[in-house]
């Protein structure tokens, strides 16, 4: 039987999620915005500028591939763009690396090779 239509992705959506959220946060520079934006209830982009050793457009890019992750919220405000954690996607990203990293190694006691 021939198929049609676009081919099926190999990977399961939450595979894909998953490898997303950690390709965001693949970078040191982005793990600090994440710590900036943690211990602020909200930020400004300016704000965070002045938190970090880097240029106002890097940081802008950070938040970007942050934003397009998932892993952060933007909201206009004006001329600035106001950024804060989105907590039940880090909160869900936390429990899915739990599950995965448990699915490769269950018990934890048990030998290798």
């Amino acid at each position: 039987m021939n198929r049609t239509g676009p081919p099926l992705d190999p990977f399961p959506a939450n595979a894909l999620r998953l490898a997303n959220a950690l390709k965001a946060l693949a970078h040191p520079a982005r793990l600090d915005v994440l710590r900036v934006l943690a211990e602020r209830d909200t930020c400004v982009c300016g704000e965070i500028v002045d938190e970090l050793p880097l240029a106002q457009a890097t940081v802008s890019q950070h938040l970007k591939v942050l934003k397009e992750a998932g892993l952060i919220l933007g909201t206009v405000d004006g001329p600035r763009v106001c950024y804060c954690l989105d907590r039940p996607a880090l909160l869900a990203l936390r429990e899915e690396l739990s599950a995965f990293l448990g699915s490769l190694v269950p018990d934890p006691d048990a030998g290798c090779c």
